[in-house]
């Protein structure tokens, strides 16, 4: 995917526009397209700023809303295998899923 393009560039091309020129007019001189402008002026009017929207890629984690009971899970018996961790879960995902989710939780499964 493209990276955005930075805020001082999309300020600028805006205080062109402020200043009164058309945006056939300015993207050129900023090497941008001219739907690109009419899409930061829209989303200026929307949202007030024309900083880049933070968009969240790929599906949902699967144990998102699960996330307290798994902290609970793992308070409980911190001994626990991956696989036990799993069994004890309402929703079915596979180990590398459950590792993942523990490992963004902060929370640490090895046996003492």
């Amino acid at each position: 995917m493209a990276k955005a393009y930075s805020c001082d560039l999309r300020e600028r091309v805006m205080a062109a526009y402020d200043g009164g020129d058309r945006p056939e007019e300015i993207a050129p001189l900023f090497r941008v397209s001219a739907r690109c402008i009419y899409n930061w002026l829209k989303l200026r009017r929307q949202t007030g700023s024309v900083a880049p929207r933070h968009s969240r890629r790929g599906p949902k984690p699967k144990l998102a809303e699960h996330s307290q009971r798994l902290r609970e899970l793992v308070a409980e018996r911190p001994d626990a295998t991956l696989e036990e961790l799993r069994n004890e879960l309402p929703v079915k995902v596979c180990i590398g899923t459950l590792w993942k989710a523990l490992r963004c939780l902060g929370l640490s499964f090895k046996k003492r």
